[in-house]
């Protein structure tokens, strides 16, 4: 499956974004899909997830109650939308794709996207 992610530019702290992921090739409903971030210097970490039907998802502590993952099978998308956005939350945003259940691990996930930048400004 090849991942196509959009959607990041510069925002002020406490503005809103929505991320978008477009998904081509094989079932996308049969992946969970998740959104991972990586800041300079630092490692690739988890953001969010949700399952194959997209009734269940899971937060980093970082982004809970304040990101929306959510997926439209029928679109083959899924979204990240980013709300109260913090200058912490400034990184590379990747969508990525996985056949198992939904988990938080990156060695879980097969296929990656390409990464949009989101800088939030002080």
């Amino acid at each position: 499956v090849q991942l196509q992610a959009s959607g990041g530019g510069l925002v002020q702290a406490g503005g809103s974004l929505r991320l978008s992921c477009a998904a081509s090739g094989r079932a996308f409903s049969g992946y969970t899909m998740a959104w991972f971030r990586q800041a300079p210097g630092k490692e690739r970490e988890f953001v969010a997830a949700t399952s194959r039907s997209g009734i269940s998802t899971y937060y980093a502590d970082s982004v809970k109650g304040r990101f929306t993952i959510s997926r439209d099978n029928a679109k083959n998308t899924v979204y990240l939308q980013m709300n109260s956005l913090k200058p912490e939350d400034t990184a590379v945003y990747y969508c990525a794709a996985g056949p198992g259940d939904i988990s938080n691990l990156l060695s879980k996930y097969e296929y990656w996207g390409q990464g949009t930048q989101v800088t939030v400004s002080s």
